[in-house]
C-alpha cells in the first residue's frame, strides 16, 4: 500500500507492506521506519519513532539502531510537542515512551531508540519541532 503524505508542502510516497504488524514498517525516501500502532477508542493510530532503520524491506522487524555515537534522540518528523513522559537523570528502556509529538492532527508517541538515562530534556511542552531537531540527550 502506497499513501502520500504531505510534510510543510513536500509530498512523500509511504509504502507500507503490512497495516496489520506490530511494529508496522514504513518505508519513506529509501528510507525505513518502525510505526507503532496504539489503541485510542478501539481505533488503532499508527505511532512513529524516532530512528529510521536500515534494513531491507524484506528482513524482520529489528531494534532501531543509534546513529553512530549520537547522543541525541531528534524528532522524526516536524510537530508540536504535546507531552513529555521523562525528565533528566531519568533511565528509559529501548522502546519505552520518551514523549507525545503531534504531527498533522495525529498524536505520535516518540520511543527511546537505546537503554539510557536522560541527560538533558531539549524540549518543553507545547515547543514547535523541525525534522531532525533534537529532543532529548542521553548521557555518555
Amino acid at each position: 500500500m502506497i499513501i502520500k503524505v504531505e510534510i510543510e508542502g513536500k509530498v512523500y510516497n509511504v509504502s507500507i507492506k503490512n497495516v496489520h504488524s506490530n511494529p508496522v514498517l514504513a518505508e519513506v525516501d529509501g528510507k525505513i521506519y518502525q510505526v507503532y500502532p496504539e489503541r485510542q477508542n478501539s481505533a488503532v493510530t499508527p505511532i512513529a519513532t524516532a530512528q529510521p532503520l536500515s534494513v531491507p524491506t524484506n528482513a524482520p522487524a529489528s531494534p532501531a539502531p543509534t546513529a553512530g555515537n549520537s547522543l541525541t534522540l531528534n524528532a522524526p518528523l516536524p510537530g508540536v510537542i504535546v507531552s513529555i513522559d521523562v525528565q533528566a537523570g531519568q533511565a528509559v528502556k529501548a522502546g519505552q515512551q520518551v514523549c507525545t509529538l503531534e504531527a498533522m492532527k495525529m498524536k505520535n508517541a516518540i520511543r527511546s531508540d537505546r537503554d539510557g538515562v536522560i541527560a538533558q530534556v531539549n524540549v518543553n511542552q507545547g515547543d514547535l519541532v523541525k525534522h531532525n531537531q533534537p529532543l532529548f540527550t542521553f548521557q555518555a
